[in-house]
């Protein structure tokens, strides 16, 4: 990947791109540390800057998974402290609404003036659910108070509450509409997707904080707590060896043989060759993690509009959909499989991959070309996405099980942001190359 790297940076084009990645990624890791008027910041370093100890990073799970989602931004309470987090929610919908919605189905056919119409409705629908996630913070924020018992918000009642309250969201909202542009602008100019290249920014500022709790650990063990000598390095082990794992399962796929008939056109002869129709295990990539992560959102963003009384059937429901809780772990397992289902649903029509299969000569050996050859893609397909969702979901439980089992507390969100660094990281690489050799990159094709 390193090597990919030098030789695109030889390329003018290739170099300007990255710079320009680089340029966007940069301003959303100054705009993480801006935070919005009206708070007080003492109150809330006290109240959240524990997030990287044992302890805290146990207690407010909630917080620590948003937070990190968010590149750190949400503890701090900054102008994205929103993360990018609605405009994968907008884009779940719409595509969800493009199957649903005859209308939205046809427009998404429309070519690009379709495609346009659908990124502005996700857009309007990004801000909105901006809106409410900003709301719902506003109302965190103004409810709770630090370990000295100082109010978190400046002005707590009459109009300057109200005008507060009014700047703070519209803040937040903002800061969600410009994330936003900063990540389509990634996908016009940049290298890579856009969303995607900025979930991985945050996850890797989040990792110094990661490695804290695994030195709080190991000094535990220097303590008397022998068992972390043995913990720890399990869990680096464990680390290292689902980064090769990912790795290999990114570039695994079934190749499907395809043989093309001869044919003449003039006085040439074409076809007659043996290839292969290539489908990758991991048909998704990151993106059914990143639409189920998203999604897994909702409750805690429910949470902070609403605190529960003490043993009530809703503080035990908001507890269970918790990182470290069981509820959450079922449903995050369902909805990677059902995600990774729909992802490749939307990208992979096994009736037009047939047909250009059969207006090209081609037939896979044994099947018939038509309807039979259709059937046999989507069986293909079908087994295919299964055995990568089940890959997906288990190396993203692989953590939660892990610190459930030990007591490591304040991991549980490390399958999920590993798959993400990793998978970005092979993305690009792979964007890289494709553009080197659209652009007869000699020296990488040697």
């Amino acid at each position: 990947m390193f090597k990919t790297i030098r030789n695109a940076w030889s390329i003018p084009d290739l170099r300007k791109k990255i710079l320009f990645t680089l340029l966007i990624i940069i301003l959303f890791r100054v705009g993480s540390v801006i935070p919005v008027p009206f708070l007080n910041m003492d109150a809330l370093s006290n109240l959240m800057g524990g997030l990287s100890d044992i302890e805290n990073a146990a207690s407010q799970s909630l917080v620590s998974y948003l937070n990190t989602l968010s590149g750190g931004a949400f503890a701090n309470a900054t102008i994205f402290a929103m993360g990018i987090t609605p405009y994968i929610n907008s884009s779940i919908i719409m595509q969800l609404l493009c199957v649903a919605i005859p209308a939205l189905e046809r427009l998404s056919k429309e070519g690009e003036d379709g495609r346009r119409k659908i990124a502005t409705i996700t857009r309007y629908v990004t801000v909105v659910l901006g809106l409410i996630q900003g709301t719902a913070y506003f109302f965190y924020l103004k409810n709770s108070t630090d370990s000295t018992g100082a109010r978190i918000t400046t002005y707590n009642e009459g109009f300057a509450m109200v005008f507060a309250a009014i700047v703070i969201i519209l803040c937040f909202t903002a800061g969600t509409a410009l994330m936003m542009w900063m990540g389509e602008q990634i996908n016009r100019f940049g290298i890579g997707n856009g969303i995607s290249m900025l979930l991985f920014a945050g996850i890797i500022a989040r990792l110094p904080y990661t490695v804290n709790i695994l030195v709080q650990y190991w000094n535990m063990g220097a303590q008397g707590a022998a068992k972390f000598y043995v913990l720890v390095p399990l869990w680096v082990v464990l680390f290292l060896a689902v980064i090769w794992i990912i790795t290999f399962m990114q570039d695994a796929e079934r190749r499907i043989p395809v043989q093309y008939a001869k044919r003449v056109v003039g006085r040439k002869m074409y076809g007659g060759q043996s290839t292969h129709l290539p489908i990758k295990v991991a048909l998704g990539g990151v993106m059914p993690i990143i639409f189920a992560s998203s999604i897994l959102s909702i409750p805690s963003t429910i949470n902070m509009f609403w605190t529960p009384k003490a043993g009530s059937f809703m503080e035990s429901f908001f507890k269970a959909f918790s990182t470290d809780g069981w509820l959450y772990s079922i449903v995050y397992f369902v909805l990677i499989l059902m995600f990774a289902y729909f992802y490749t649903t939307i990208q992979y029509n096994p009736i037009e991959m047939s047909n250009n299969l059969k207006q090209n000569n081609g037939t896979i050996p044994g099947i018939r070309p038509g309807r039979p050859t259709a059937d046999f893609i989507a069986k293909i397909l079908s087994r295919i996405t299964l055995i990568g969702a089940l890959f997906l979901a288990f190396i993203a439980l692989i953590p939660i099980i892990y610190s459930g089992v030990t007591g490591l507390a304040g991991l549980s969100m490390g399958g999920t942001s590993v798959i993400i660094i990793v998978g970005v990281a092979l993305d690009t690489a792979k964007q890289l190359e494709s553009q080197m050799m659209m652009r007869h990159y000699k020296g990488f094709l040697d």
